[in-house]
């Protein structure tokens, strides 16, 4: 096993740092189920449209990414049930856009890390 310890020493000042700086459980719970609603490539491909385009409405959505309106509206549910989206609605019209820079910053980091070419491996 390359990536085990081959002496086991623990180091008590790091791991009490770490420690006192690990988020509590609920917040791990909670970032959990935002990767795992960002796993999904529809439902990313739904935020990179919202990212590129700025607000939108369903049917714009769905025809950018060529999907159904049914399957766009369901993950739109998903996505704002954890604030990824927000709606502002007018009229019978429901528009839809990422909820802040902090969804925005994730999805343009991710975007920066894949585009970014492997060195040293």
């Amino acid at each position: 096993m390359p990536d085990a310890c081959i002496v086991r020493v623990v180091d008590p000042e790091k791991v009490a740092m770490v420690t006192a700086a690990m988020p509590d459980g609920e917040a791990v719970a909670e970032t959990a189920r935002i990767f795992g609603l960002l796993s999904d490539p529809g439902r990313l491909r739904i935020l990179m449209a919202l990212l590129e385009g700025g607000e939108m409405c369903v049917c714009d959505i769905a025809a950018a990414c060529g999907h159904t309106e049914s399957a766009v509206s369901h993950a739109l549910r998903l996505l704002r049930a954890d604030r990824v989206v927000r709606v502002r609605r007018s009229g019978r019209m429901a528009f839809y856009r990422l909820d802040d820079a902090h969804v925005r910053m994730l999805l343009e980091l991710a975007l920066a890390h894949v585009g970014h070419p492997e060195e040293g491996r």
